[in-house]
């Protein structure tokens, strides 16, 4: 299933691409916040990104691959040095996770010569971790442990659910796992393992599916998955003329050389930050959430990330930017235009933007 090389990584969902489960973002906006249905249930509608859109993208990747080159090695030279070399397998977070832990996953293979299995499986917020993938990589590998990989971090949203379900599966999963979480930028403060934890654009965060295997978000919907399936997710073949998936692996992939694993492990075997999380980032989005009088703080979007996945699939009500990074986000700017979506500066907050969604009455 998907675009990737299957020696990159192998996605543990069940494929439901002949299952109509689209809605228009106006509809599933209306049924999410209505608590009708979880997000869940339904996918949002994906379309060809724009040329000029594209254009922007290959930019912005042009401009932070090495950025992104550094902190994948920095990540992984954490990992390593918290796990040992070949005694985990990696686990992804589909769909934001999956080139990062294909990013982590070519990295050891050039620093350590070791090939770690790599899987993708879903977590969804409120819902958790998909079990029946939990069992399957427990029982494929008795005698290893687990490092769970993601994009970034946002409030922390995630992080929260992966240890919630971990902690639910070791009361009676068969072999027991922590929650640890690596990702590439932390700007929520709410892991031990991260790259960096400034705020800054991840190109892979510009698109959907076209820069993640053509998968679809995952699915949990009830009357089309058996109990013990896999969570579900769609294979977009018919977006395969606009696919970079693997261009934007290989385009960071050609920053990974012998100086950058050097410089790497120098610079974590020298690490004395703190990186105990202080969950500075959820503190900004209290504070967002008392002076804009948002109800529900889920439609608070902190982190560039999130922010471009509420323009690309939600219904913004504004983008709350920081005046210090404003010169690093042409792609907010643009998807606001299109949208037709109000920007407002604002700069007590960790983050570099901010997406707010619209509450529909």
């Amino acid at each position: 299933m998907g675009s990737y090389d299957k020696q990159d990584v192998t996605f543990l969902l069940r494929d439901i691409s002949h299952i109509s489960v689209e809605q228009s973002t106006e509809e599933r906006e209306r049924k999410i916040q209505s608590g009708m249905v979880h997000y869940s249930e339904m996918l949002p509608e994906e379309f060809h990104p724009s040329e000029q859109y594209m254009n922007l993208y290959n930019e912005m990747l042009e401009k932070y691959a090495k950025k992104i080159a550094a902190s994948v090695a920095i990540v992984s030279e954490k990992i390593v040095k918290e796990r040992g070399f070949d005694n985990f397998v990696l686990v992804s977070l589909a769909r934001a996770g999956t080139p990062i832990g294909i990013l982590i996953k070519r990295y050891l293979q050039l620093a350590y010569a070791i090939n770690i299995q790599h899987y993708s499986v879903s977590i969804i917020r409120g819902r958790g971790i998909d079990e029946a993938a939990l069992t399957y990589i427990a029982e494929s590998h008795p005698f290893s442990t687990i490092q769970f990989v993601d994009g970034w971090t946002g409030k922390g949203a995630i992080t929260r659910e992966l240890q919630q379900s971990i902690a639910k599966w070791n009361t009676y999963g068969k072999k027991r796992y922590d929650a640890n979480l690596a990702v590439l930028a932390d700007p929520g403060h709410c892991v031990e393992l991260y790259g960096t934890r400034e705020d800054f654009l991840i190109p892979s965060a510009c698109l959907n599916s076209t820069v993640s295997g053509l998968i679809s978000r995952t699915v949990l919907n009830k009357a089309i998955l058996a109990p013990e399936d896999f969570h579900g997710a769609k294979y977009y073949e018919h977006l395969s003329d606009v696919d970079v998936s693997n261009a934007f692996i290989e385009a960071i992939c050609t920053h990974f050389n012998e100086s950058l694993v050097k410089t790497s492990q120098l610079a974590v075997q020298h690490f004395n930050e703190d990186s105990s999380p202080t969950w500075q980032g959820l503190n900004s989005v209290e504070h967002i959430q008392r002076q804009y009088g948002i109800q529900n703080q889920n439609h608070i979007k902190p982190g560039i990330g999130e922010t471009t996945r509420v323009l690309l699939r939600r219904v913004p009500w504004k983008i709350l930017v920081n005046p210090s990074a404003e010169e690093n986000l042409s792609h907010i700017y643009l998807l606001a235009k299109e949208r037709g979506v109000m920007i407002e500066h604002y700069s007590n907050m960790t983050y570099s933007c901010c997406g707010l969604i619209k509450e529909l009455h």
